[in-house]
C-alpha cells in the first residue's frame, strides 16, 4: 500500500494509451476549432469575455482566437504556443500551423493504434519534414534583383494574405497601402515605424497611407496651430504641480495666506522649470504626462506648442521616428537630443482633430489610417494589416516566393510520396502518413469554401504528376486553377515555418506518454 502514496491526494496521474489518447484529443480539438478560418471563405468566431463590459472580438485570425481561450489541456497549450511563435515571428500562418500539426497527430493516432512505437513515427516524420521543405526549396523563385517583378511579388502576397481576411473585398486597396509602407522601410522589419491609427466611420474603403507621422491629439487652445522647421522636445516629466494637490499632501497652516505662499511657491518652480524647458531652443514640447494650464500658457506666450498626454506607445514612436530621445530632466539642454520634423500642423480625419507631422528624420516613417464602420471592424482590419505588413516586411528580406493556393502543399506530399516508397521498413507508414497530413490543407481550404473536397484533391493529384505544373485550388471559380496566371503567392519563409513548427509541436505531443496533474492548492480558512 505503501508505494501507491508516491503523489499527494488529488494529484492525478496518466499512464501510456490514457495520456497519449488524452493529448491527441486535446490537440485535435484545437486543431478542429481554428480549422474552418482556414483560406480565403473561411469563416469568423466570435469571442466573447466573461470579465467586465462583455468584450467582443470577431476575428479569424488564428493566434488571436487561441490567445483568448483558456485551456487545460497541456497538448492542446503546445499548440496554442506554436500559433503565437508563428505570429512573432513571421506574422501570419498561425492557422495553417495548428491545423497541419493537429493533422499529423490524428495521422499519427492511427499508427500508434496499429502498434507502431511514437519513436518510429518521429523519425519518419522527421525524414517527410526535411524532404518536404527540400521540394519547396527547389521550386522557389527569387525576383530581387528585378524590382518591378518584385514589387509585383509583394503585391501578389499582400494580396493572398489579405484574402483569408475580413479587408477580403478590398484587397487591392491594403495590398497596396501595405506594400507601399513596407517599401518605405528599405529592409528593415522594424514595424514600430508604421503606425496605425484607427478611426470609425467612413467605410474601410477610406482608409489612406499617411507619410509622415501623425498623433492622436488636439492642439491645446491659443497655441501655435502650425509650425514650421519644428524643434521636438520629447519628455516624459510631471508638468502639473502648480496648485497644491488636495489628496496626497498634508501642510498644516494656520491661515489662508499661508497657502498662497505655497501656491506661489509652487508656482515658480513650474515657471523655472518650463524656462528650463524653453532654453532647449525648441518649439514643440510633447509630454507623455499632464500640462496644467499654467505651464501651458508660458508655453503658448514663448510660441511653443505643447502636446500633453501623447499616449505611450505614441511618444516612444514618436521619439524614434523624429529622431530624438525622451528626456525627463532639463539642467543640461546639450545633452538632450531633440527631434525635428518640416511642418506641424492640425488635420481634420472624420469629425477628430489630429496633429500631423510631416517631413521627419526617419525617412521610412508613415501612418496608415484606418476607417469602418464600428471598432469590431477595425480592430479585425488591423489584425489582418499587420499579419500583411508582417509577412511583407519578411519578404522584403527573405524574398523567396512560392504560389499558393495548397500548391505548396501538393509539391511537398508529392515529393513525400516518393520517399516513402524508397523508405523500407515501418518509418514508411509514417512518412506517408505525413504525405497525407499535408493534402488535408488544401482539402480544409476546399472545404471551407463549400467545394467538393475529395474531388478536387484527386483533380489536383492527377495534375500534380505532370512537370513543372502550377495547379492549386481557385477557391472563387471552385475548380483547380493555374495560381500562377490568378497570381495567388505565398513567401516561402511563412511555408517553411508553418512546415517545421507543425512538425516540431506533433513530435512533442507524440513524445508524451504520461501526463501527470498536480493537486490544486487549498484556501485556507483566513480565521
Amino acid at each position: 500500500m505503501a508505494v501507491e502514496r508516491i503523489f499527494k491526494d488529488e494529484a492525478s496521474e496518466e499512464k501510456g494509451e490514457r495520456a497519449r489518447l488524452a493529448s491527441f484529443v486535446g490537440a485535435m480539438a484545437i486543431a478542429d476549432l481554428v480549422k474552418t478560418t482556414l483560406g480565403p471563405k473561411g469563416m469568423d468566431k466570435i469571442l466573447q469575455s466573461t470579465g467586465r463590459g462583455h468584450a467582443v472580438t470577431v476575428t479569424n485570425d488564428g493566434a488571436t482566437i487561441l490567445k483568448s481561450l483558456h485551456i487545460d489541456n497541456a497538448a492542446a497549450k503546445v499548440l496554442v504556443d506554436i500559433s503565437k511563435v508563428q505570429d512573432d515571428e513571421v506574422g501570419d500562418g498561425t492557422t495553417s500551423v495548428v491545423v497541419l500539426a493537429g493533422e499529423l497527430l490524428r495521422e499519427a493516432e492511427k499508427l500508434v493504434a496499429s502498434k507502431i512505437h511514437p519513436m518510429t513515427i518521429i523519425s519518419g516524420y522527421r525524414m517527410a519534414a526535411e524532404c518536404a521543405r527540400n521540394a519547396l526549396l527547389q521550386k522557389v523563385v527569387d525576383n530581387k534583383a528585378d524590382s518591378e517583378k518584385f514589387k509585383s511579388d509583394l503585391m501578389k502576397i499582400a494580396m493572398t494574405t489579405l484574402s483569408s481576411k475580413i479587408l477580403y473585398q478590398d484587397k487591392e486597396h491594403f495590398a497596396q497601402l501595405a506594400v507601399d509602407a513596407v517599401m518605405r522601410l528599405k529592409g528593415s522589419t522594424n514595424l514600430e515605424a508604421i503606425q496605425i491609427i484607427k478611426k470609425p466611420g467612413g467605410s474601410l474603403k477610406d482608409s489612406f497611407l499617411d507619410e509622415g507621422f501623425i498623433l492622436d491629439k488636439k492642439i491645446g487652445l491659443g497655441q501655435p496651430k502650425r509650425i514650421e522647421n519644428a524643434k521636438i522636445l520629447v519628455a516624459n516629466t510631471a508638468m502639473d504641480t502648480d496648485k497644491v494637490k488636495i489628496y496626497g499632501a498634508r501642510v498644516r497652516v494656520d491661515s489662508m495666506s499661508k497657502v498662497a505662499e505655497i501656491e506661489g511657491a509652487e508656482k515658480e518652480k513650474m515657471r523655472e522649470k518650463v524656462q528650463k524647458i524653453i532654453a532647449h531652443g525648441i518649439n514643440c514640447f510633447v509630454n507623455r504626462q499632464l500640462i496644467y494650464n499654467f505651464p501651458e500658457e508660458i508655453f503658448a506666450d514663448a510660441g511653443i506648442l505643447a502636446i500633453e498626454h501623447a499616449d505611450f506607445d505614441g511618444i516612444e514612436r514618436l521619439a524614434l521616428v523624429t529622431g530624438g530621445e525622451i528626456a525627463s530632466t532639463f539642467d543640461n539642454p546639450e545633452s538632450v537630443k531633440l527631434g525635428h520634423c518640416n511642418l506641424i500642423e492640425e488635420i481634420m480625419i472624420g469629425e477628430d482633430k489630429l496633429i500631423h507631422f510631416s517631413g521627419v528624420e526617419l525617412g521610412q516613417a508613415c501612418t496608415i489610417v484606418l476607417r469602418g464602420a464600428s471598432h469590431h471592424v477595425l480592430d479585425e482590419a488591423e489584425r489582418s494589416l499587420h499579419d500583411a505588413l508582417c509577412v511583407l516586411s519578411q519578404t522584403v528580406n527573405d524574398s523567396r516566393v512560392l504560389l499558393g493556393g495548397g500548391w505548396p502543399e501538393m509539391i511537398m506530399a508529392k515529393e513525400v510520396d516518393e520517399l516513402a516508397r524508397k523508405t523500407p521498413g515501418k518509418k514508411s507508414h509514417a512518412i506517408e502518413a505525413f504525405s497525407r497530413a499535408l493534402s488535408a490543407i488544401p482539402t480544409i481550404i476546399a472545404d471551407n469554401a463549400g467545394l467538393d473536397s475529395a474531388e478536387l484533391i484527386a483533380k489536383l493529384r492527377a495534375e500534380h504528376h505532370k512537370e513543372g505544373c502550377t495547379a492549386g485550388i481557385d477557391v472563387i471559380s471552385g475548380a483547380v486553377g493555374d495560381m500562377a496566371e490568378r497570381g495567388i503567392s505565398e513567401s516561402f519563409k511563412v511555408k517553411q515555418a508553418v512546415l517545421l513548427s507543425a512538425t516540431e509541436a506533433a513530435e512533442m505531443i507524440l513524445r508524451v506518454d504520461e501526463i501527470i496533474t498536480c493537486a490544486p492548492r487549498k484556501r485556507e480558512d483566513r480565521m
